[in-house]
């Protein structure tokens, strides 16, 4: 189409010629790479893909399939690559939507090697299963340098290491944070960090502050929850609910002391790092009168992690309606 367009259209070689393509049939990154072929020097995209049904045109594949096969395409983009995967772990922490563990380019598993071949071909040379270095886009090395008797010199610098400028956030909190968790883990890896530190970010000047939560089950039992909370900087409180499972629980005992019950229209657990005693992050998504928020939350406990998010939602939900106070009604947070 472009190749056509541009021998019948009259003054064609003095306009930017733009590519918009859909993933319905999941051929939006082929077809952008067919029109860059063919003479496009825009291509309309996205960070994860994200967009309308199945998504748009992926940013991160067409870029680093410009980058990887520059051999082929006879182009750039100037784009710094290795802005790449912290933009798309933003992006998927402010939507709620977390990437797809095959996702080309940022998924958790695009640097992984499970079979024993692959492994060592991977160790003997990199570049034998891998046509891209992961330092390239950005990704951490999992490197085990941090611990329990790590002091907070070698936190702050490790923050700086992942790009994490030490004086946006509450080093202290952080830290306090980082301690409590290298109790509960043997290994702390730096997506953990990453986590821990948005987690201790969310929290900051929130209007529902989560304090503990107690949850109770058995196979004979209905699961129960106890959940205690400050809300608006007052004092505690404290509600206790029943429910089909113990996160069900939790969420009617938050949904009890913030005087607010929102529809739960997606939930999603993911394992940050591998092992039982991984750091669980939960996204959710929740609407309120006709607002729709996410919420995130990370920790070592599913069901904690489960609270956490909830309670950050429900701090967006209020902030957006203090921004929009029209759509505040009698239910209202």
């Amino acid at each position: 189409m472009f190749t056509y367009m541009q021998r019948k259209v009259e003054g064609a070689d003095r306009v930017i010629w733009s590519a918009h393509c859909h993933n319905d049939l999941g051929l939006a990154v082929a077809n952008s790479l067919a029109a860059i072929k063919s003479g496009a020097r825009q291509v309309e995209c996205t960070v994860n893909g994200i967009g309308e049904r199945a998504g748009n045109t992926s940013m991160e594949e067409v870029v680093m399939a410009l980058r990887t096969r520059k051999d082929l395409m006879g182009v750039r983009t100037g784009i710094d690559t290795r802005q790449i995967y912290p933009a798309s772990r933003l992006l998927s922490q402010i939507i709620g939507q977390p990437v797809p563990p095959n996702k080309p380019i940022v998924g958790d598993n695009a640097f992984a090697h499970e079979a024993g071949i692959h492994q060592d071909g991977v160790l003997k040379y990199k570049l034998t299963y891998e046509i891209m270095k992961p330092e390239d886009i950005g990704i951490p090395s999992n490197k085990l340098v941090l611990g329990k008797h790590s002091g907070r010199h070698a936190f702050v610098n490790r923050l700086e290491e992942l790009g994490i400028d030490p004086a946006s956030i509450d080093v202290n909190r952080a830290f306090a944070a980082f301690k409590v968790l290298c109790d509960k883990k043997k290994i702390v890896y730096d997506d953990d960090i990453l986590a821990l530190v948005n987690e201790e970010t969310r929290r900051t000047a929130d209007h529902f502050e989560l304090l503990d939560v107690r949850v109770t089950s058995s196979a004979k039992t209905t699961p129960h929850a106890e959940v205690t909370m400050r809300i608006g900087g007052g004092e505690e409180c404290i509600a206790e609910a029943s429910g089909d499972g113990m996160v069900d629980a939790c969420y009617k005992a938050i949904y009890k002391l913030a005087g607010v019950q929102p529809a739960l229209e997606r939930y999603s657990v993911k394992a940050i790092t591998g092992g039982t005693d991984a750091l669980g992050e939960v996204s959710c998504l929740v609407r309120h009168n006709g607002m729709t928020v996410p919420g995130q939350g990370a920790h070592s406990d599913i069901v904690m992690a489960s609270a956490l998010a909830l309670i950050n939602a429900l701090n967006r939900l209020k902030a957006g309606l203090r921004r929009n106070p029209e759509q505040i009604d009698d239910e209202g947070p």
